[in-house]
């Protein structure tokens, strides 16, 4: 009975629960939300956000963030369409583009763990500079001009389904992280930096080493995801995704995975980014403003950070109170001491 117990309150169960209520409240609010053809455009607006935070979550498990994401994204869809448009073979600007986003992943986790950088100063920075550069390649206008056959992959699902291609990219790559994470040793030393970097170390577990992989990996991810991005709109723009970088968050944080690090799972991202999707196709369809989307995702976000960390909250606010009680009594002590 109490095994049972334990896993009904499980945020997994929890997040099974929010996915359905969200489905109820989308049919309520739209009679269109349950077509099939609505599920090719679900999918399809969840899609490179959903890539870009599949490392995102190992990096906070870490303990770490990156809030460049975006950005890197922005970035690599603008790196793509410049080399382009200068004649340069699509399949070898792809593979020039992803090497750049390796670059970017790279200056991110150098930064981290080899200057000793907190990972949230950096990677705000670099959120701005890698939004400049773009800017910089592609100051004004759209650029497009990419061969008909690949952006067609953004407005066409896969044959005979109504999967899109993005989500399609997601699912393979999903299955790859969930495999390191659960059934590895890298896994188990992502939890344990996550749990007590100190510890780890010591342990043996090269903790710097897996940070900055893992950084070069959301570089990657995001190249990936900003080329999509950019064949699904048939061009490229320096501001390209601007604020994805709070809906990957609140992704990762929705899916149960701790902001103080050493905890969640691959299948909680996932049921999250079903959440999300559902939410936003929903509140589309009801044609609710961007503004008030927003609003309910701000709050979301709040949520996600609190109710899965409960208890880590409350040891934590356990223990700076009695930390404050004992140097109350220290000090009322301190006066007799020495006193005949």
């Amino acid at each position: 009975m109490h095994s049972i117990m334990k896993r009904l309150l499980r945020w997994e169960s929890a997040l099974v629960m929010l996915l359905i209520g969200t489905i109820v409240l989308g049919d309520q609010l739209s009679p269109a939300f349950l077509k099939s053809g609505n599920f090719f455009y679900i999918g399809l607006n969840i899609g490179e956000v959903a890539i870009i935070a599949l490392p995102l979550a190992l990096i906070v498990i870490t303990g770490e963030i990156d809030l460049s994401v975006a950005s890197m994204l922005g970035l690599s869809g603008t790196i793509l369409a410049d080399l382009t448009s200068r004649g340069l073979n699509i399949w070898l600007s792809m593979l020039v583009t992803l090497f750049f986003g390796v670059l970017m992943g790279l200056f991110n986790g150098l930064l981290v763990t080899r200057v000793g950088l907190p990972s949230l100063a950096v990677t705000i920075g670099t959120l701005t500079l890698y939004r400049g550069i773009a800017q910089i390649v592609l100051p004004n206008s759209s650029l497009g001009g990419f061969p008909a056959y690949l952006t067609n992959i953004g407005v066409v699902p896969i044959s005979h389904t109504q999967i899109p291609w993005s989500i399609a990219f997601f699912a393979v790559f999903a299955v790859g992280f969930t495999v390191v994470l659960h059934m590895t040793p890298i896994g188990r030393a992502i939890f344990a930096i996550g749990s007590n970097q100190e510890a780890a170390y010591f342990s043996g577990i090269r903790v710097k080493r897996i940070k900055l992989w893992l950084f070069v990996a959301s570089g990657l991810f995001c190249a990936i995801a900003g080329i999509l991005y950019s064949l699904r709109f048939a061009s490229a723009r320096y501001d390209a995704g601007t604020g994805l970088e709070l809906n990957a968050v609140l992704i990762v944080l929705l899916g149960g995975i701790s902001i103080f690090g050493g905890r969640g799972t691959m299948l909680g991202l996932l049921l999250a980014v079903c959440v999300i999707a559902a939410l936003q196709s929903g509140l589309t369809l009801h044609l609710m403003s961007p503004q008030d989307q927003n609003t309910i995702i701000g709050g979301l976000l709040v949520a996600s950070v609190i109710l899965p960390n409960v208890s880590s909250i409350y040891a934590r606010a356990r223990t700076r109170i009695a930390s404050a009680g004992a140097r109350r009594a220290s000090r009322r002590i301190a006066p007799h001491e020495g006193a005949p």
